[in-house]
C-alpha cells in the first residue's frame, strides 16, 4: 500500500498527538512525519504513514472514526500524492523573511503574490495577527525556498517596496545565517 497522510482539525486539548499517535501503533502503521500547530485554540496536525500490507485506507478511516468519535475531531486519510517515484531533487535555499507592522486585510495575499510571482515556494508561513495599535503585536513569518533560477535579488527588491508600500518592517536572511546569528 502507498504511504498515507491524515489530516486532524479539531478544538485543542491535551492529548490529541497521543490520542492519534496510539490508535496509529495500534494498527502497527510506521509513523514517518508529524507537524501540528495551534491557530487561536484550533488544533491542524499532518501524520504522515507507512501503514503495514493488508491494512486498507478506508480500514484505517472506518477505525480512526470509531475510536475518535466523541472526541470532536474532525479526521481525513488520504492517499499521499508521488509516492514510490523517484524524485528529482533540485538544489534550493531557504531564506527567512520577518515583517512586522499594522494588520491589514490583504497582507498574506499581497507578499505571497510576490514570492509566487517569482517562482519561489513558501514552505512555511505563520502570521499572527492581535489586531490593535501596536505595529509590533503583528508578525508574519515565511520560509521561502528558492531554486537557482529564481531572480532571488528582484524578489527581494520587490518584496522591500511592497513592505515600504503598506508601512512593514521586513527583514530577510538566508537560513544559514539566522542560524548562526541565533545560535546557542
Amino acid at each position: 500500500m502507498n504511504k498515507l497522510i491524515i489530516t486532524v482539525l479539531g478544538k485543542d486539548r491535551p492529548g490529541i498527538i497521543s490520542q492519534i499517535s496510539t490508535i496509529l501503533y495500534d494498527l502497527d502503521c510506521n509513523l514517518e512525519n508529524v507537524n501540528q500547530m495551534i491557530l487561536q485554540k484550533q488544533f491542524a496536525g499532518f501524520f504522515f504513514i507507512d501503514p503495514p500490507s493488508g491494512l486498507t485506507r478506508n480500514q484505517i478511516e472506518q477505525i480512526f472514526v470509531e475510536r475518535t468519535k466523541d472526541s470532536g475531531l474532525t479526521i481525513h486519510v488520504n492517499p499521499l500524492e508521488g509516492n514510490g517515484s523517484a524524485v528529482e531533487e533540485i538544489q534550493t535555499e531557504i531564506f527567512l523573511i520577518t515583517t512586522i507592522g499594522l494588520d491589514q486585510k490583504g497582507l498574506v495575499a499581497r507578499l505571497s503574490s510576490i514570492i509566487a510571482g517569482f517562482n519561489a515556494n513558501i514552505v512555511n508561513l505563520k502570521a499572527v495577527f492581535k489586531g490593535g495599535s501596536d505595529p509590533n503585536a503583528n508578525v508574519m513569518s515565511y520560509q521561502v525556498s528558492v531554486t537557482p533560477d529564481v531572480d532571488t535579488p528582484g524578489m527581494f527588491r520587490a518584496l522591500r517596496e511592497k513592505a515600504s508600500e503598506l508601512d512593514l518592517d521586513i527583514r530577510i536572511q538566508h537560513k544559514n545565517i539566522f542560524n548562526a546569528i541565533n545560535k546557542i
